[in-house]
């Protein structure tokens, strides 16, 4: 690669030292903690333009509602079957183990799905493949409302095609939501994952309604998947357009595979902080309230307070986090994060250990387990989306970074709860939880990854600065 003359490149021995300050205020400037530099001048995207402005921020406007959308429907349309699954499982007339057969053709149908979205979304671009894939979700949720009814056989098809078309639909609206993220010049990509939770909300709420109304799994299946193939395919029609690879000096389009991003170390370790993240994330979703329950030996009920707590700060972090990772810089913000959740987790370990021995009367007792929850719900809350958002740095080759660093990532949701129980048949819950303290701990250092990355300049490759390291003052945040 052609290096430019000039102190920012020129080290000692010729050692590379990172951007200039020039090349700084080129890059984009939301995400980083502002300098005095910075202050007054122009507040550019990541492209290094200006942020928009006239009739531009209508188009970004209705991008941004889009996104909302696609969020919705894709956490709505996943909990509205979850809501049946006890309905399915009676009309199927099979035993739990069975049954969790069945429901590993989601996980499998999304695990392949996932590190090949990158090629589909830069075959297809980022609307058509949301249009396609959710398209195909509701065929696949159709194919289990109505399959159901016959037998094992087109379930396990159906949520096979359901797993594959979320898996592609999930990295595809990622993408487009971290291009409105970059047109806007701030951060919003941890508002859209807020709207996926909204989504699963709805969708478990207005399952509920349908059971205790005795609706038909059929009929409430096909009105779930009947609205999400109306209502995203029309809200994909305002989505961005997509960011294509820059071209070469001599005129012709850069080819470079999406799956070159398995050999970038940069995006590799983005990979494995949203894992280290996602990995605590995902195991208190699914053991946090039953490891109050059994290690601080309590009521159930306070073990659904703790869990509702940890969802509602997750939420809420998600919702406002945004404003301080534009003030602060994403990598301040996740080493806050993800301090905060290993205080949680260690005050959570503390109680548990006091409340067995007595020392915490009821009331301590039940004040620790929601404290300890808040500050877990809040310091995961961000660890996943901004991640996400750090893979998708350069627009051009979006697709497969996010696509590699979602893969990575989405291992914790699979592997986590089975290690937690596996640890758990040993030591207890409570103890099992203790290991994501480690993993806590390697997304704390891992953190300085994260730091925004100029998409400027050609094709990169597998040791071009651009794609293996942040800017050297981000570093240092």
């Amino acid at each position: 690669m052609t290096r430019p003359a000039g102190p920012a490149w020129g080290g000692p021995g010729g050692r590379d030292r990172g951007p200039g300050p020039c090349d700084r205020l080129a890059a984009c400037t939301w995400g980083q903690a502002p300098s005095p530099a910075g202050r007054g001048a122009a507040i550019r995207d990541r492209r290094g333009r200006p942020a928009a402005r006239g009739t531009d921020e209508a188009q970004i406007r209705g991008a941004k509602q889009a996104v909302y959308i696609a969020f919705i429907a894709n956490g709505f349309i996943f909990a509205s079957w979850a809501a049946r699954i006890p309905q399915v499982r009676d009309g199927l007339r099979v035993s739990p183990g069975v049954l969790g057969l069945i429901l590993l053709c989601t996980a499998v149908g999304s695990t392949i799905a996932t590190p090949l979205s990158g090629l589909v979304i830069t075959w297809l671009g980022d609307s058509r493949t949301v249009v396609v894939m959710s398209l195909v979700a509701a065929a696949g949720m159709a194919t289990v409302g109505v399959g159901y009814r016959y037998g094992i056989p087109p379930v396990a098809a159906g949520l096979f095609l359901f797993g594959f078309s979320s898996g592609t639909w999930d990295v595809a609206m990622n993408v487009q939501g971290a291009a409105v993220e970059q047109r806007l010049g701030r951060a919003i990509m941890s508002r859209f994952h807020a709207g996926w939770s909204i989504g699963t909300v709805a969708g478990a709420g207005i399952g509920a309604v349908m059971v205790a109304l005795g609706v038909p799994v059929t009929v409430h299946l096909l009105a779930a998947a009947l609205a999400v193939a109306v209502a995203v395919p029309i809200a994909a029609r305002r989505f961005l357009p997509h960011a294509r690879a820059a071209a070469r000096r001599d005129g012709t389009a850069a080819r470079r595979s999406p799956l070159a991003a398995w050999t970038e170390p940069r995006t590799l370790l983005i990979g494995l902080f949203v894992l280290c993240m996602a990995f605590t994330e995902g195991t208190s979703n699914d053991w946090l309230s039953l490891a109050v329950i059994g290690g601080y030996h309590t009521a159930a009920v306070l073990g659904t307070l703790t869990f509702a707590v940890f969802l509602a700060a997750m939420t809420t972090g998600r919702w406002f986090g945004p404003a301080f990772i534009d003030r602060y810089g994403r990598v301040r913000v996740l080493r806050v994060c993800a301090a905060t959740a290993l205080a949680g987790l260690f005050l959570l370990e503390a109680g548990g250990v006091l409340a067995a021995g007595g020392v915490l009367a009821a009331g301590a007792v039940l004040a620790a387990a929601l404290a300890a929850a808040l500050l877990m719900g809040l310091g995961t809350s961000l660890g996943f989306p901004t991640g996400i958002s750090a893979a998708a740095d350069d627009p051009r080759y979006a697709p497969g970074r996010v696509s590699t660093a979602a893969s990575i990532g989405y291992l914790a949701f699979l592997a986590g709860p089975p290690a937690i129980g596996f640890l758990a048949d040993h030591v207890g819950v409570l103890r099992g939880l203790s290991v994501t303290g480690v993993l806590l701990a390697v997304a704390f250092m891992l953190c300085p990854v994260t730091a925004p990355i100029s998409p400027s300049g050609p094709e990169p490759g597998p040791t071009d600065p651009r794609s293996t390291s942040p800017p050297g003052s981000d570093l240092t945040q």
